[in-house]
């Protein structure tokens, strides 16, 4: 098949959630014989130079360079208006084009979209197969935002949200099949009534790049890590909000306790909590897993996760045991308690963090555990699979749609 691939954030080289995802799939279809013509921005001449090495895992790409400084523009200038603000920090006037050149040039056989903000580009296309991948339900994230915001932005989240909610809808009826990254994110868009069909396919992880230490008992004992980009709020206000009432219980119980949190570009407020006892903030690292390994465990205590979240996959596969928030732990296809453990207030966190920081049997028996259902349930190959069955009923749709409107017609 020829397919056309749009996706919002160049999906190379795939070291964020963003491009994690786009990327498995381009490089799946590749290695199945199709051609792939993949469509997407680049915001930085960095990031068009890095996502050079996509060549290698499709037919033809095109990176269409945007200014932030318009996009945000873009963006206000949506204001008032009843499109979504994220429609226009994701719009460029070289994409549409170059999407339009495609489709006059060749016959596709199946538009493939990921993330609903760069629906836009082929929403009207009605001549060939489409799939629209949200993978998470952009609409509740921005509407959860709003719970965390001071006044007057929690308003500004709140009527972002409410937009996004009513253009995911219009979507979901201009696309085949609409499909998403969990169960729960399912529901969600079921909830629409919206789509002619529906259907969810899990995330995975590279388990041979994220794989234990020869040696998996050579870590720091009385240590805990945090691993994600520090310039995207929900680990911001997950780490800030850890780090001034969950941190001082563990402190109390355990005053040699070490907290490393890893990730690139963190804030001013980020950066301040390596002033606290224990902490270590890295900022940006050539490689997160030494990091993680040396490590007891891994916390995630996000208050806003929507999907599945890439870092709590990693951490297990690299057999490092996982304490998640209920609301990070919604996209694990794994058993609480069995596999990983969750914790939601401050006193449990810290209660759940010195167990595994004190006791090395309970540790290992999450680590193992972790790391076997990563195996079993969680590498790409089998979410691929998902991801060809949805293919096949999309293009079988598309077909039995024609016959019925020729039929009509008749």
């Amino acid at each position: 098949m020829k397919i056309l691939y749009l996706c919002h954030r160049f999906p190379f080289p795939p070291k964020r959630g963003g491009k994690i995802r786009p990327f498995n799939m381009i490089r799946h279809f590749h290695q199945q014989g199709h051609q792939v013509y993949v469509a997407s921005l680049a915001r930085s001449a960095a990031e068009a130079a890095e996502g050079e090495g996509i060549r290698e895992h499709c037919s033809h790409y095109f990176a269409a360079p945007v200014d932030d400084k318009l996009q945000f523009a873009r963006m206000i200038v949506r204001l008032p208006l009843l499109t979504p603000s994220s429609m226009g920090y994701f719009y460029s006037s070289a994409l549409a084009a170059h999407v339009r050149q495609l489709l006059a040039e060749h016959q596709f056989d199946l538009i493939f979209v990921h993330c609903s903000s760069v629906a836009q580009y082929v929403a009207d296309v009605k001549h060939i197969p489409k799939i629209l991948d949200f993978g998470d339900m952009d609409s509740q994230k921005w509407l959860a935002y709003r719970e965390f915001k001071p006044f007057p932005l929690n308003l500004g989240y709140l009527l972002e949200g409410q937009k996004m909610l009513r253009a995911e809808k219009q979507l979901a009826t201009k696309f085949d099949i609409s499909t998403c990254t969990t169960k729960a994110e399912l529901d969600t868009l079921q909830s629409y009534q919206a789509a002619p069909a529906t259907a969810w396919f899990p995330n995975g992880v590279d388990t041979d790049y994220f794989c234990p230490d020869a040696d998996g008992s050579n870590y720091e004992a009385h240590s805990i890590s945090f691993i994600g980009r520090m310039d995207y709020y929900p680990n911001q206000q997950a780490m800030l909000q850890f780090c001034a009432a969950a941190w001082p219980l563990v402190l109390a119980q355990l005053p040699d306790a070490r907290l490393y949190i890893v990730g690139a570009e963190p804030s001013a407020e980020i950066r301040a909590l390596a002033k606290l006892p224990g902490v270590t903030v890295t900022g940006s690292v050539a490689d997160v897993r030494p990091f993680i390994r040396n490590t007891a465990a891994m916390v995630a205590p996000l208050k806003i996760a929507r999907g599945t979240q890439n870092k709590i996959l990693e951490a297990m596969a690299m057999a490092v045991p996982v304490i998640s928030s209920s609301e990070a732990a919604g996209g694990i296809d794994a058993v609480v308690n069995e596999h990983f453990l969750i914790a939601d207030t401050p006193a449990e966190l810290a209660q759940q963090a010195l167990k595994l920081m004190t006791q090395p049997q309970l540790r290992q028996h999450y680590a193992a555990a972790g790391r076997a259902r990563m195996l079993s349930n969680h590498q790409w190959h089998l979410s691929m699979q998902q991801l060809d069955s949805i293919v096949t009923r999309c293009l079988n749709l598309f077909q039995e749609n024609r016959v019925t409107q020729r039929e009509v017609q008749l």
